[in-house]
């Protein structure tokens, strides 16, 4: 058993002085590890223990921790003075304006931010002043911050959920306290590819935007079915709502377009993040001129606020500009490379599985994975959570931590494969999930 007395030194000293001894509560989460450095596809902890990345701080790392090309570009900054002004606008924050329009062909202009969160928050905001309504429709198990509109129904229990409801809406469950009631009463939570229950509540309520991940990545890769995203775009068009993709997850890690790209559907908005600047603090709302224009309109009582001391702050812009650069090298061979390890991994995993008599199925898209311990692909949080085996998924994920191979360990968390990764290291964690397998017992799905 791996052993981590250093990292619960560090916890509890951290305890005395920040509630729960960690700055973001997702972090939360057993075994209490510190880790103290990252490098291409690996971690270690305070106590000198080495681990195969498939974390990598919730996704943000595609290209591995600490790229040399990402991280010399944030050394010429440094080196050459760059501060943070305050007044007026630069060369960098230009740039890599330029390379996200170019890239992103729905995206006619940007803003730039510090996280997801206060992204999603911008473009709910802009969707309201551009419709004059107040009312949004969210995922159920999606995940699109922390702020009041969107602080709800990610992972609900069934039990305090509701069985399904279609079309329909179910009740807005806070995953935080201090959310006014009345504010519940204007958020509406449906099902992930559900286009009846979208209609059902844009037919009762005015309705500003719809938000959505592409892909479901904060319960595993819930994909879209098919003519779903199409489905909303058509909806939103009739119904006279804005549409928001949050790409905060699924951006730049699945190509250079984020997923609207590879679905052929332009959203009015859209919001990225986690990828973009390879683990530096930077987020982007764009879309189309007419609503970012909110931001500077003409008429004080329909612009929109945006201001930030750090908005596009040089060190995180010089790292977005350098990697979406990196991603661009030799007509994207980054993509194609993870794609063949995440082939690998699925095909490994898909193996495994059937050799074991464990019942389960792998969701991939090119680099996320996730595990799930049920018989069929789920659709939406209500198959998900009534079928997949958490329990198991848990076990399994702890298991891998002691075999040197750390996947998040909280049931249905994406995997992410990086650009660092390589075919052993892929072999590597195969091989772990095959020892742990044989070591956990696996349960029979009729006790389940």
């Amino acid at each position: 058993m791996k052993s981590y007395p250093k990292s619960a030194e560090i916890f509890e000293r951290n305890r005395r002085y920040i509630p729960g001894g960690v700055v973001s509560v997702n972090r939360a989460i057993q075994p209490e590890i510190a880790f103290v450095k990252g490098e291409g596809a690996f971690l270690w902890d305070a106590d000198g223990n080495r681990f195969l990345d498939y974390h990598f701080a919730f996704a943000p790392h595609f290209l591995g921790h600490n790229d040399l090309y990402v991280t010399g570009a944030v050394r010429r900054v440094l080196d050459h003075g760059l501060s943070l002004y305050g007044s007026g606008t630069t060369e960098l924050e230009g740039r890599l304006a330029e390379l996200v329009c170019a890239n992103c062909d729905f995206v006619d202009s940007i803003q730039a931010l510090n996280t997801g969160s206060e992204a999603t928050y911008q473009a709910i905001r802009v969707a309201r002043a551009a419709t004059g309504r107040d009312h949004i429709v969210v995922m159920q198990g999606g995940y699109n911050g922390w702020h009041n509109d969107v602080a709800c129904n990610l992972m609900t229990p069934l039990e305090r959920l509701g069985p399904r409801v279609s079309p329909g809406e179910y009740p807005f469950v806070p995953i935080s306290a201090g959310i006014p009631a009345e504010h519940q009463r204007l958020v509406h939570p449906i099902n992930f590819n559900d286009l009846e229950s979208v209609e059902w509540v844009a037919q009762r309520y005015p309705i500003a935007c719809l938000i959505a991940e592409p892909i479901l990545q904060n319960v595993g890769v819930v994909r879209p079915l098919p003519d779903y995203l199409q489905g909303l775009r058509t909806l939103a068009g009739r119904y006279g709502f804005i549409l928001v993709f949050d790409e905060v997850k699924t951006g730049f890690r699945h190509s250079l377009g984020g997923y609207a790209a590879i679905a052929g559907v332009r959203p009015d908005l859209a919001v990225y993040g986690k990828a973009i600047a390879n683990g530096y603090p930077m987020a982007i709302i764009g879309g189309r001129r007419d609503l970012m224009d909110y931001f500077v309109h003409p008429e004080p009582s329909k612009r929109v606020l945006l201001a930030g001391t750090y908005n596009a702050h040089p060190v995180p812009t010089a790292a977005a500009i350098a990697t979406i650069e990196r991603l661009q090298m030799n007509g994207g061979e980054a993509y194609r490379h993870v794609e063949a390890l995440g082939r690998q991994m699925e095909d490994g995993l898909c193996g495994i599985f059937r050799r074991s008599g464990v019942e389960a199925v792998v969701a991939r898209q090119g680099s996320a994975f996730c595990v799930y311990f049920m018989d069929h692909l789920p659709v939406d949080w209500h198959d998900l959570a009534a079928h997949h085996d958490s329990a198991f998924d848990e076990a399994m994920r702890r298991a891998l931590i002691e075999e040197g191979v750390y996947f998040f360990p909280l049931a249905t968390k994406q995997c992410s494969i990086s650009v660092a990764h390589t075919r052993e290291d892929v072999t590597f964690t195969l091989e772990a999930v095959e020892r742990v397998l044989r070591k956990l017992a696996p349960r029979p799905a009729s006790a389940r």
